[in-house]
C-alpha cells in the first residue's frame, strides 16, 4: 500500500473504486458539518491531514506493485472519527498520486478503500472500545493507530489476493503469502506509528483541552 498506477486490472479498480465512493461522499459531508460545528477544530483536521500526508509519504519497497510505510490515519480518527479520516485519506491519496506519483489514479479507489475506509474503521472500533471499558487514553490511541495500520495492509494483501491468486493454493494461498511478507516490514511501522501518535496526543491533551473537549476526545 499504496498499490501502484496500472496494476490492478481494470474490473478490480472500477469495482474498488465504486466501493470507496460512498464513504467518500459521506466523509466530505461530515467534513463540512464538523468545520460548520466546531470551527476552531480546523487547525487540527489540517494537522491531521498534514501528518497523514507526511506518514503515508514515507515508502519502503515491499511487495511488487505496493510498498510498505505507515498510515498516519490513526490520528484523525481519534480526533474526529472514521467517516473525516475517509475523506481526508481521498485527498491525500489523490495528490500523492498527482504530485509523489505514489499509488495512482487508476488505483485510487482501491488504495482509499485500504487506508481511507478499512483503517479508520478498524482504529475507531478499537478506541472506542477501550476507551469504553475504562482505558488509559495512551493506550487506547496506541492500539487505534497501530491495528488502523495493520489492517490498511492486511485489506491491501487481500486486494492484491483477488487479483492474482495464486495457480495452486488460490486467493488464500495469495493472501497469505502477501500477508506474509508485510508483515516484515508493517508490524514494526505500527508500533512506531502508534507510539508517535500517542506522543502528539499527549501534547495536544496539554495544549489544546478545549477543542479535544469539544469533540468528546476527552472527558
Amino acid at each position: 500500500m499504496h498499490i501502484m498506477e496500472g496494476y490492478l486490472p481494470p474490473l478490480h479498480a472500477a469495482a474498488w473504486a465504486a466501493a470507496a465512493a460512498p464513504f467518500v461522499i459521506v466523509g466530505a459531508v461530515k467534513v463540512v458539518r464538523t468545520v460548520r460545528e466546531h470551527p476552531e477544530s480546523r487547525l487540527l483536521l489540517a494537522a491531521s491531514g498534514a501528518f497523514t500526508f507526511v506518514l503515508s509519504a514515507l515508502k519502503m519497497p515491499s511487495v511488487t506493485g505496493s510498498c510498505s510505510h505507515p498510515t498516519g490515519a490513526g490520528l484523525g480518527t481519534v480526533l474526529f472519527g472514521p467517516s473525516v479520516m475517509t475523506f481526508m485519506c481521498s485527498i491525500v491519496l489523490l495528490f500523492q498520486a498527482l504530485l509523489l506519483a505514489h499509488g495512482g489514479l487508476t488505483t485510487l479507489g482501491a488504495n482509499i478503500f485500504s487506508m481511507g475506509i478499512a483503517g479508520p474503521w478498524v482504529g475507531w472500533l478499537v478506541w472506542r472500545s477501550l476507551r469504553g471499558i475504562g482505558a488509559s487514553l495512551e493506550l487506547s490511541v496506541f492500539a487505534a493507530a497501530a491495528l488502523a495500520d495493520l489492517a490498511t495492509y492486511c485489506v491491501t494483501a487481500l486486494q492484491l489476493s483477488l487479483a492474482f491468486p495464486d495457480p495452486v493454493s488460490g486467493v488464500a494461498g495469495a493472501a497469505g503469502k502477501f500477508l506474509g511478507v508485510f508483515a516484515v516490514t508493517q508490524v514494526p511501522l505500527a508500533i512506531v506509528e502508534g507510539l508517535l501518535t500517542v506522543a502528539i496526543m499527549n501534547r495536544l491533551s496539554r495544549y489544546n483541552v478545549g477543542e479535544l473537549r469539544q469533540l468528546a476526545v476527552i472527558r
